[in-house]
């Protein structure tokens, strides 16, 4: 209780110096806009409030009113996320023209300006979550990566795969929206469906149900399913047993065979990067994760939850590693702290003797929001043509 209580004090807190920076930096500067002042002062208000009050409704059981909490206090996350950025840009200019000023001796700074760039920043935020919400709202599109592998038998030139990963089933995102992905994907015919982690945002005995739908995928070869490390904030094990359950095979540092036009395919799955710091024994290892497989596939694929884990994966045999976790940033600017962390953001990339594929997600996690960087089902085939030297 006494953890909790200080968690609560500590989102209050935080929420609200950040919304005292914003409102100090800008409400004194919408001086000639009398209504955008007080919209804003009501905005951040709401908003101060919302945000830790959402985050700690999202741990209660979803009732129809802590759902539309939940979902405001959202929308103010990401809406005070880009407001926050926004104004620290702003005061970032400010400074340069103050130092242009001091050294020139030309008046730059003008009430005016003031003004003008204060009301720029709110209605900026604003139309940015507006257009990353409708992102959300109009869901996941396919994207179609092909792969180029030098020695692929001709066997494995119509083998495709459909990748998911990030979908993050919890508050906001629920059987509705999975329903939504479940159907795209079955319209693709594909070979396989592999799951790159981070499914779920939430304990089974409330979000179960929710993932139902995943029982429904339709390929040839089945779906294959990795952890990512929101499983294990959500108590891996329970999942993993009723993924399995659901007809999900999932890989445990472990391969599977798969025959086709009578090549193989190797297809292989690590637990997350960061398993082993809630379960050892789920520690990720992809040189077992390979071990014992036919060194004469015809495609080596390896399914792992973070893009980091290609530096442990570059001598484990496998020759593409398709992975999510980074969202691709979800909305600027945090795409320009992905790298912080992880060798690539999204997208198709060489790295010293394999091929990894990152994907944005198809999902979200935390403010339903997405600009710059849009939700995906992955359609990935492979063809045979040269490597990058």
């Amino acid at each position: 209780m006494r953890r909790t209580s200080k968690l609560i004090l500590a989102l209050y807190t935080v929420s609200a110096l950040m919304h005292l920076y914003v409102g100090l930096r800008l409400i004194p500067a919408l001086s000639y806009v009398e209504s955008g002042r007080w919209t804003l002062v009501l905005l951040l208000i709401l908003s101060t409030v919302l945000i830790p009050l959402a985050m700690i409704q999202s741990r209660k059981d979803h009732s129809l009113l802590n759902t539309l909490i939940i979902w405001c206090g959202l929308v103010f996350m990401g809406f005070l996320s880009s407001l926050f950025v926004f104004t620290l840009v702003r005061d970032g200019l400010i400074v340069s023209l103050w130092v242009a000023q001091w050294s020139t001796g030309h008046s730059l700074l003008s009430d005016q300006w003031l003004n003008i760039s204060a009301l720029t920043v709110v209605i900026g935020s604003l139309l940015l979550s507006a257009v990353g919400f409708a992102n959300i709202w109009f869901g996941p599109r396919v994207v179609k990566v092909d792969i180029p592998i030098s020695d692929l038998p001709e066997g494995l030139s119509d083998f495709n795969i459909v990748q998911l990963s990030d979908v993050h089933i919890g508050p906001t995102i629920k059987r509705r929206f999975l329903n939504k992905v479940v159907q795209r994907v079955n319209r693709l015919q594909t070979d396989a469906v592999v799951i790159t982690g981070d499914l779920v945002d939430g304990r089974v005995k409330r979000l179960g149900m929710e993932a139902t739908p995943l029982a429904e995928l339709q390929s040839r070869y089945g779906s294959f399913f990795v952890t990512g490390n929101h499983e294990y904030y959500s108590g891996a094990t329970e999942w993993i047993d009723l993924l399995q359950q659901l007809g999900i095979r999932v890989l445990m540092n472990e391969h599977e065979l798969i025959h086709h036009n009578e090549e193989q395919v190797v297809m292989a799955g690590i637990t997350d990067y960061s398993a082993h710091q809630f379960d050892e024994t789920h520690r990720s290892n992809p040189q077992q994760a390979l071990r014992n497989a036919p060194k004469d596939a015809g495609l080596k694929i390896l399914l792992a939850h973070q893009p980091r884990s290609l530096f442990q994966a570059r001598e484990c045999g496998a020759q593409v590693q398709l992975s999510g976790h980074t969202h691709g940033g979800q909305f600027w600017p945090w795409n320009h702290f992905v790298p912080l962390q992880q060798p690539f953001t999204s997208g198709l990339h060489w790295f010293e003797t394999m091929w990894i594929y990152v994907s944005r997600g198809t999902g979200y996690w935390g403010p339903p929001k997405r600009f710059g960087a849009p939700s995906e089902i992955t359609l990935i085939s492979f063809s045979k043509a040269d490597l990058p030297e």
